[in-house]
């Protein structure tokens, strides 16, 4: 199968899932009770009243029409497609530092057995720590910075959480990437004299590609994430956490509203799997089968 088939066959599976998603929600929608299914006295599946669940074809009108009812408001779609390009730069400014340091990360775990033992644990502890509990301590930190002129800005303390969130992928599927290479095929190059830095640039970068690529997938979407999430926890303006929180005051008499930055999300989150495709493409002749992350 050619590529660019194989690339029209997922595109193909990926509009019949959101279709598949559409269906089961709007089959729920008519057919699931009123009050939701509580079992045990907890609630295990939404309500099904038009203000807990509206139509699709409700949150798709809802992007056509104004923000609100204010003289000159923008429609809908351009306001989240400019909260949705806000979030995107903050969000690939964190993916880059996150890449940066999952790699650094991973090449001294792999240089130094004892780095390993010592930092790998720290690395899988870190992902135990709530975003909502370290974004206010970000920020305070990072408001009292001061190097020179340089002013530590809001989006600054955003982004850091983002990469916080999205090295952790980095660095385990790079770690694994580096040691996946034959032991015959590291004597052999430490047979013709292979350094360290030789063998790294011929040998492990080279077979740490296929462990890589779904690791760098996992990070962006990661740090789409920490975005959404650390724009919340700060109060950061422009972006789309801010406008959930915003829209989501909105639901009780405009159902479709709060949707709106959720569909902005997903856009984002598409945008930034498909920018990592990109760098896939470059590296094509590395990729063999991909190993997820």
């Amino acid at each position: 199968m050619t590529t660019g088939s194989s690339w029209w066959r997922r595109i193909g599976f990926g509009l019949l899932g959101v279709a598949l998603l559409a269906g089961v929600w709007e089959l729920y929608t008519f057919l699931g009770p009123a009050e939701g299914v509580v079992v045990g006295g907890v609630t295990v599946l939404p309500r099904t009243t038009d203000l807990a669940m509206p139509h699709i074809w409700v949150m798709f009108e809802r992007l056509f029409e104004p923000v609100t009812s204010a003289a000159g408001s923008p429609p809908m779609w351009s306001a989240v497609l400019q909260a949705s390009a806000f979030t995107l730069g903050v969000a690939g400014v964190g993916w880059l530092v996150a890449v940066v340091v999952g790699m650094l990360l991973a090449l001294l775990m792999q240089r130094f057995r004892s780095a390993e033992q010592a930092v790998l644990p720290w690395i899988i502890l870190s992902q135990t720590v709530p975003l909502i509990a370290i974004a206010p301590l970000v920020r305070r930190w990072g408001s009292a910075l001061e190097i020179g002129e340089f002013s530590w800005e809001n989006w600054m303390s955003v982004a850091l959480i983002a990469s916080y969130l999205a090295f952790f992928p980095i660095s385990i599927g790079a770690l694994r990437g580096l040691e996946s290479p034959d032991t015959n095929h590291v004597e052999l190059l430490h047979s013709y004299a292979a350094g360290w830095w030789r063998t790294l640039l011929r040998l492990r970068l080279p077979a740490s590609v296929p462990y890589l690529l779904p690791a760098l997938r996992l990070a962006a979407a990661s740090a789409v994430i920490g975005t959404v999430v650390a724009e919340v926890s700060i109060g950061l303006r422009g972006g789309l956490g801010r406008m959930v929180v915003e829209f989501a005051a909105a639901a009780g008499g405009d159902p479709g509203k709060p949707w709106a930055p959720i569909f902005g999300a997903v856009l984002v989150g598409l945008l930034a799997a498909g920018l990592v495709s990109l760098i896939g493409l470059t590296l094509r002749r590395f990729r063999r089968a991909e190993v997820p992350a």
